[in-house]
């Protein structure tokens, strides 16, 4: 039997502890399958009287992850700390510098500090292991590593975010306001106190930047993803989404063009009929667009103890078996620059809701601005005022294949007309 492979792991809470009770139960199995013993010598914590669930009497307890990480009796350091900077940053880097594998769920790091880690694993000949960053328990990273990568990828789509699909599910089942959804999911631990970084986009956007590397072998795009989060998404366009056929989706989104990447995270009106319009609740889904492999959809749980703590495992396992891969399936020396492409070249079909002011040619103000940009609209659906006093009513604009910057250019004067009440809503239309 081969030297057991020996773990230190940082960061003890649902993740790790989710970690430490899949050892528990399949460490035999592992075991037999490697033909290798997985220990875990070394632990490091806040607390080090939490009630965890887990037998962890045998690991050595450190108080700082950074001493950790640089421990001669590791192989393998695993964090599972969090954040882009401090602890885990410099821990991790001090483990690759010692020469250790390293295995990690922590998306933030990855998107901010990616090359540069990337760079020092290539350097000591160590794994950068990363697929519990994207998406928990769906095997994305592996996908595109390894059973993808005799393809050229056109397109990566998905929901990379389990906190707005869950907003925007409930919101459409429940007929709901965002608000009081949001503190529904804030009561079940779905949402953070501060749920900005979810609604806001930029989880999904670190996640996207990850794939986009890995699926058209580029650096990291992390500063260069277009994004909008779902926080503007009301039950008026919930509404409006059902009767005309969609469903609204957070995407993140990251294709080929001839001028470039396109990679962005927003709202987006989806067919109801497409399979990703029927991923409910927290799931994650991931579709990837391969030359030769086609459209490989990838759907299940992205978030929570058991699902991440499997995919840590997996790379666990990896390394066990000695697979050690570029962290970003190229060399950082071969991968290109991330070159942008400019989302007003955008084309597609546009949802627009404007809130229009009862006053004489209102509307044959708004037709007039839309042509000028050369929009042409496929539909207009104007509801009536809820009360006879109201001043504005509601109508919704369905465009027929246009470019953003016609659209914005339209919006942007429609606005300046005054002939609205509030700023238009507009949300992009992805025939999947």
């Amino acid at each position: 039997m081969k030297e057991p492979l020996k773990l230190g792991i940082a960061g003890l809470g649902t993740v790790g502890a989710g970690l430490l009770e899949l050892m528990a139960k399949h460490g035999v199995s592992l075991e037999e399958t490697l033909d290798r013993r997985i220990v875990v010598t070394g632990v490091c914590a806040r607390n080090r009287d939490k009630v965890r669930g887990a037998d962890i009497g045998h690991a050595r307890w450190f108080d700082d992850a950074v001493m950790l990480a640089a421990d001669p009796n590791i192989d393998c350091f695993v964090e599972l700390i969090g954040g882009d900077e401090g602890p885990a940053r410099a821990a991790v880097e001090a483990a690759l510098k010692a020469g250790k594998h390293v295995v990690t769920a922590n998306k933030a790091l990855l998107a901010k500090h990616g090359m540069e880690l990337a760079r020092l694993a290539e350097k000591h000949a160590v794994s950068l292991n990363f697929e519990a960053a994207v998406a928990g328990g769906i095997p994305v990273i592996k996908m595109l590593r390894e059973a993808l990568a005799a393809n050229e990828v056109k397109r990566v789509y998905g929901i990379l975010n389990g906190t707005c699909n869950y907003i925007l599910t409930k919101m459409q089942d429940e007929h709901l306001a965002f608000d009081d959804v949001l503190k529904d999911a804030q009561a079940k631990g779905y949402a953070e106190a501060d749920p900005t970084f979810d609604i806001g986009g930029f989880d999904a956007a670190h996640k996207l930047a990850l794939l986009t590397s890995l699926a058209f072998g580029t650096t990291l795009p992390a500063d260069q993803i277009h994004v909008e989060g779902i926080q503007t998404i009301s039950a008026a366009d919930i509404e409006a989404a059902q009767s005309l056929g969609y469903r609204i989706k957070l995407l993140g989104v990251a294709e080929r063009t001839a001028s470039g990447i396109e990679a962005r995270v927003h709202p987006a009106f989806v067919p109801e009929e497409a399979t990703i319009a029927q991923v409910s609740g927290v799931t994650n889904c991931v579709a990837i667009e391969g030359d030769f492999s086609g459209s490989v959809l990838l759907v299940g749980p992205g978030a929570g103890a058991k699902p991440t703590a499997s995919a840590v495992a997996s790379d666990i396992v990896d390394v066990a078996r000695g697979l050690v891969l570029p962290p970003f399936l190229k060399p950082v020396a071969q991968l290109k620059p991330f070159q942008r492409a400019n989302l007003s070249g955008h084309y597609g079909s546009y949802y627009i809701r404007l809130s229009v002011l009862d006053r004489p040619g209102a509307m044959a103000s708004i037709a007039k601005r839309m042509g000028d940009r050369g929009v042409s609209l496929e539909s207009i659906v104007q509801k009536k005022p809820g009360t006879a006093d109201a001043a504005a009513a509601s109508v919704v604009l369905i465009t027929h294949e246009t470019t953003e910057e016609n659209i914005r250019k339209a919006l942007d004067a429609i606005e300046a007309d005054g002939n609205i009440a509030a700023r238009p809503q507009m949300i992009r239309i992805e025939e999947l």
